[in-house]
């Protein structure tokens, strides 16, 4: 019987490790999902795309829009950017998960010509950052 019990554990724990996922299965993962389900409603969103970018753990998600590249549009985005970036932050089409084991999402707001109109790093100290958790007086980085 303890044999029995032995082989049993044995053989679970060969199957947990197996069915554990690394970094870079969760970022292809991750993409694929992006890309298959995701969508942003927003004034002049057109599509939206990730892609990995796995010997650096990075995903850049590039969110196309129908906008002009003005000054007018640069600064209302440059503004309201966050506040979507927050949104995604909660629908989990920018992971926390993937941030906390390093990843970094590089997020881009583009005029239809593909010219940037916001642009953000958004990694662990910038998570928190718009999380509402960095610790005061601290350098971040800035839109």
């Amino acid at each position: 019987m303890k044999k029995i019990t032995q082989i049993a554990f044995a053989f679970a724990f060969a199957l947990f490790l197996i069915s554990c996922k690394n970094t870079k299965q969760k970022i292809q993962e991750h993409v694929s999902t992006y890309n298959n389900s995701s969508s942003i409603k927003g004034h002049g969103i057109t599509s939206t795309a990730a892609k990995a970018f796995l010997n650096d753990n990075k995903i850049e998600i590039r969110i196309e829009t129908n906008l002009e590249e003005t000054d007018e549009n640069r600064a209302a985005y440059k503004d309201s950017f966050p506040d979507l970036l927050r949104e995604m932050i909660k629908n989990d089409q920018i992971s926390t998960e993937l941030i906390n084991e390093g990843v970094s999402f590089d997020v881009y707001f583009l005029a239809y010509n593909n010219a940037i109109l916001a642009q953000q790093l958004v990694n662990k100290e910038e998570l928190a950052v718009l999380e509402g958790t960095a610790e005061p007086n601290k350098e971040t980085a800035k839109l």
